[in-house]
C-alpha cells in the first residue's frame, strides 16, 4: 500500500477541489493519504513569489477557472467573502486536532468545507468559536507546540521541494495541483512513462 502526503492550506481553491477529487481519481488503488497543513504564504515568501490572487489578471483568471472547475467536477463552491485572508487560525486549529502534524480527513474536509462552502469571513471570531466546537481539538490551537508543528510542516514541505498547494508526494516524487492527480494515479498504477527517463530528463533541462 502506498503512502500519500497530502501537502494543504485552506486558503488554496486548489487544494479543496482536489481534496474532494482525489478518492475519486484514484478510486480501486491500495493507497493511505495523511493530511499535512502548511503555510502558503510562508512558501511563498521563501521562493520570492507572489500567490495568484495577488497578481493582476492571474487572479481574476483563477476565481473563473476555480468556479468552472467546480461545476464541472460537481463539487459545491462560494467564495469566501474576501480572499486572499489569512489562514492561521484555521491552520492551527487544524494541526490542533491532529497528531505529528497530520489530521485527519474528516478534520481536513471541515476546515476546506468552511472556507469554500458557506462563503463569508472564513475567521470571523463566531465561525472559528463554532468550528473549535465542532471538532473539539485536543490541544489549544494557540499552544506554542502547535504553533511549532505547523512552522515543521511548512520547513519540511520546502525542503521536499514544494512550491505550491495542493502537493501530493509519495515515493519521493511530488504531484502538484488539481490536475495532476491523474498523473498521480499514472505513477501508483506503474504507468510505464516513469521508467522512460521522462521524469529525470525533465529536471537536467538546461
Amino acid at each position: 500500500m502506498k503512502r500519500i502526503t497530502f501537502h494543504f492550506d485552506v486558503i488554496s481553491p486548489f487544494a479543496y477541489l482536489a481534496f474532494e477529487r482525489l478518492p475519486l481519481v484514484l478510486q480501486g488503488l491500495s493507497y493511505e493519504v495523511v493530511y499535512r497543513p502548511v503555510l502558503f504564504g510562508a512558501i511563498l515568501d521563501r521562493l520570492g513569489q507572489l500567490g495568484p490572487a495577488e497578481i493582476p489578471g492571474k487572479r481574476e483568471w483563477t476565481f473563473r477557472q476555480v468556479d468552472w472547475l467546480a461545476r464541472q467536477h460537481g463539487v459545491p463552491l462560494r467564495m469566501p467573502a474576501q480572499h486572499p485572508f489569512n489562514p492561521l487560525p484555521l491552520l492551527r486549529l487544524a494541526v490542533a486536532c491532529g497528531q505529528g502534524g497530520t489530521v485527519n480527513r474528516h478534520v481536513a474536509e471541515t476546515l476546506l468545507r468552511h472556507v469554500w462552502t458557506r462563503g463569508g469571513e472564513p475567521c470571523e471570531p463566531a465561525a472559528l468559536a463554532s468550528l473549535e466546537a465542532t471538532l473539539a481539538p485536543a490541544r489549544a490551537p494557540g499552544d506554542d507546540a502547535v504553533k511549532g508543528e505547523l512552522r515543521a510542516n511548512t520547513e519540511d514541505a520546502l525542503q521536499q521541494g514544494v512550491f505550491g498547494v495542493p502537493t501530493c508526494e509519495v515515493d519521493g516524487r511530488l504531484f502538484w495541483g488539481l490536475d495532476a492527480l491523474p498523473m498521480l494515479r499514472g505513477w501508483l498504477e506503474g504507468d510505464a512513462w516513469f521508467a522512460s527517463g521522462a521524469w529525470e530528463a525533465a529536471g537536467a533541462l538546461p
